[in-house]
């Protein structure tokens, strides 16, 4: 390459340098002012988060009704069935009694009449007989369509609530992730913010440690001149020291603490024990049937009913009473967003997980809370 050309790119390359900018790093008040947003951002979050899932526990209170309403229109339906069944019967025999040998049976009821008005209140009799069957029947039929039509509507009602609760879990769950997220957004603001502060704390301490020199040899110029004793100097040096010791500060982050309660470990056992007991039982919704069907805070309901303890009926307030706990023990409640379940130990849960489920071991999931109550 020529002189020429080694000119052209030495020129190039001095103009980059000269327009490329160096960012400055953030301030300290900068940090925290975006923090400040970022918190504000985790906030308003954490209020959504909080009104949704009031809505699912609304949910979960309106889905219970359905299922218990359900469970009713079928007890409804078998009695209906039942009577039907009895009504059949009882119309067989008097069938069989009267029309056996062809009308007969019914021509000796007419000719036995002892007079016109025996034979009037006997055809009327037989009328009657004819007329409580058709009206029997008509009744259970009306009877048995009125329930099945109840039943459909009311599964209908709760498959329309089943697909808004999965629609509000999936929001839940969506702004946890946000929520965790932007949280961990404050974290990392936080750390540069003790980086910048640490680092503005060091350049104090080396701009004092310079005055702190710079005074000593002021101090040490001025003791020669005025031929003044060493001590002086050394007296003005620890002072000096000591003052510059005094400004000098340090960031220290906050120290965190989490106290874990102790229970009565015999009384949780005995809602573990409830638990597994019930590993098998449909998942039924307004269940609250042990060894028939239960919904998922039907279940820890009667866990702890078992072990002589009251919650209440539905996961919202389940979740939102007893003792909150960081470290789960067994027989603590593993809360969700419209869902509960039995913590077991080793990440694990006991719960009633959806319709078409039964009550079953699974590793515990997403980012519960935990309560306890024994």
């Amino acid at each position: 390459m020529n002189k020429v050309g080694v000119r052209v790119l030495a020129a190039v390359a001095a103009a980059s340098l000269i327009v490329t900018p160096v960012m400055a790093a953030p301030s300290a008040d900068e940090l925290k002012s975006n923090k400040a947003a970022k918190e504000q951002e985790v906030s308003s979050l954490q209020q959504q988060l909080t009104d949704l899932m009031t809505k699912l526990n609304s949910l979960e209170a309106q889905l219970v009704e359905k299922g218990e309403a359900i469970a009713q229109a079928e007890v409804d339906l078998a009695a209906a069935e039942k009577k039907e069944k009895k009504q059949y019967k009882a119309m067989k025999k008097r069938i069989k009694y009267m029309y056996e040998e062809g009308n007969a049976t019914v021509l000796e009821t007419l000719v036995s009449a002892e007079s016109f008005s025996d034979l009037v209140n006997k055809a009327e009799y037989v009328q009657n007989v004819h007329d409580y069957d058709r009206d029997q029947l008509e009744e259970y039929v009306a009877t048995k369509d009125k329930i099945t039509t109840l039943k459909d509507t009311l599964k209908e009602e709760q498959s329309k609530l089943e697909s808004m609760q999965e629609e509000y879990q999936a929001q839940e769950e969506q702004l946890a992730a946000t929520i965790e997220s932007k949280k961990a957004e404050v974290a990392d603001l936080d750390q540069q913010i003790q980086a910048a502060a640490e680092a503005a704390a060091a350049e104090a301490r080396a701009r004092e440690e310079q005055e702190r020199k710079a005074a000593e040899e002021a101090a040490a110029s001025q003791a020669a001149q005025n031929s003044q004793p060493a001590a002086s100097s050394n007296t003005a040096s620890t002072a000096n020291t000591n003052t510059a010791s005094a400004n000098t500060t340090s960031y220290q982050p906050a120290q965190q603490t989490t106290t874990v309660a102790q229970g009565n470990t015999a009384v949780a056992q005995m809602i573990l024990n409830a638990a597994y007991g019930q590993l098998g039982v449909p998942y039924v919704w307004g269940g609250t049937s042990p060894g028939v069907g239960l919904d998922c805070s039907g279940l820890t309901q009667y866990c702890h009913r078992v072990a002589g303890i009251s919650i209440p009926r539905t996961s919202g307030p389940q979740g939102g009473g007893g003792m909150a706990v960081s470290d789960p023990q067994p027989g603590d409640l593993v809360c969700y967003g419209g869902h509960v379940g039995i913590y077991i130990g080793g990440g694990q849960m006991i719960h009633a997980p959806q319709p078409g489920d039964v009550v079953r071991i699974q590793a515990v999931y997403g980012s519960p809370w935990y309560r306890r109550y024994w």
